[in-house]
């Protein structure tokens, strides 16, 4: 079976779903390469699975200066002819791009060589370099409907999502809360969320103060990241509200399963996973996430009343108190909150892409 490269880079967002596949299509017997940049993320965790490497040079195109931009025909031409080497190398039977700045060269050189090119993508935005290798791609898959322009050969499929966490989609939630206290996750993702830090006590210290709650009917977990673990804590001890503060969970299948509402960011994987756990969520989005994409990827789940949305502009201690209490005053509307977030989510995406990539390289054996 001749072998699948991957292309995906900058962000777990992009590189977690891309790892999923690879798995699945490592499990069935196919070689896989990855193609990334040298200095980032993807250099750090993919050969940690054991699926080889290759690197080309380039960077991110956004928020860059004059000199950069100025400079960036020339070293775009230099990644492509890199990534052309690359592939003439590997000979693959399919290229499989899944975001990232890195996609765009090796998506390029795959059509020069007339590669099949398959691309994903992950946000309810298409991203820039996705949105220009669409009219170069055999094969489109969005997470998200209306992502891309082109609808003739785009197919929505989810995100691709950890087994573990599929898994939970058979569970029951919401279960027993007249006999346990409430659950609540708050997750900053890894660099954490400051507003969440500062937001989160706050309206917690507002419900105990008005009685809508008290310290025996509500457990709270707050993931953290490094940099503002000192500051969370902070920041409860001032509201008198106890509180696990963590700086990363490793085990996110086993926080989805115990928590019963969850406050975070929506990132697409983020929003993905949790619709398929079913947990009733409230999304404040990361303001300055190109194209708001954050913010449409929250809003795909609140459309199905499943979620909120709480844009971070105008989120205060009043809103969200409101919003909490509002949600869990009544089991019955987490119950149907949960069940409406499963019945948005979609499982099979690893199983698509892996499928069509085996095609690929069944049909080039």
């Amino acid at each position: 079976m001749q072998a699948i490269v991957i292309m995906a880079g900058g962000t777990g967002g992009h590189i977690f779903p891309a790892m999923a596949v690879a798995k699945q299509l490592m499990a069935s017997g196919c070689p896989v390469y990855w193609i990334g940049t040298d200095n980032s993320m993807e250099a750090k965790l993919v050969p940690q699975h054991n699926v080889p490497m290759r690197f080309i040079n380039i960077q991110a195109l956004r928020g860059k200066g004059l000199m950069t931009k100025l400079l960036l025909p020339l070293r775009l031409l230099k990644a492509i002819v890199q990534a052309i080497g690359i592939l003439r190398e590997l000979k693959p039977a399919a290229v499989l791009g899944m975001g990232g700045f890195v996609t765009g060269p090796g998506g390029v050189a795959a059509w020069l060589l007339r590669k099949p090119l398959i691309i994903h993508e992950q946000n309810a935005v298409a991203g820039m370099t996705n949105r220009y290798l669409a009219r170069l791609a055999r094969h489109v898959y969005e997470a998200f409907p209306h992502s891309f322009d082109n609808k003739q050969k785009t197919e929505t499929v989810g995100n691709p999502i950890r087994s573990e966490i599929v898994q939970l989609h058979a569970q029951e939630k919401i279960t027993d809360l007249n006999n346990r206290p409430l659950h609540l996750l708050v997750v900053g993702g890894s660099l954490g969320a400051l507003v969440l830090n500062e937001t989160v006590p706050k309206a917690l210290a507002m419900l105990f103060a008005q009685q809508k709650l008290t310290a025996e009917n509500i457990e709270i977990r707050h993931q953290t990241g490094e940099r503002t673990y000192q500051h969370a804590r902070t920041a409860y001890a001032q509201e008198k509200v106890n509180a696990d503060i963590i700086k990363f969970i490793d085990d996110m299948a086993a926080a989805y399963a115990w928590a019963d509402v969850i406050i975070c960011r929506a990132g697409a994987l983020t929003v993905s996973e949790v619709a398929a756990a079913g947990v009733p969520s409230i999304f404040v989005p990361f303001p300055h996430a190109v194209d708001d994409h954050q913010r449409k990827n929250a809003e795909a789940l609140a459309k199905q009343d499943a979620a909120i949305v709480l844009v971070q502009k105008d989120l205060s201690p009043e809103s969200l108190a409101n919003s909490l209490y509002a949600m869990i005053q009544q089991p019955q509307r987490l119950q149907n909150m949960s069940q409406r977030a499963k019945a948005f989510a979609q499982l099979n995406a690893a199983d698509v892409i892996t499928q069509q990539c085996l095609h690929y390289a069944r049909e080039a054996a």
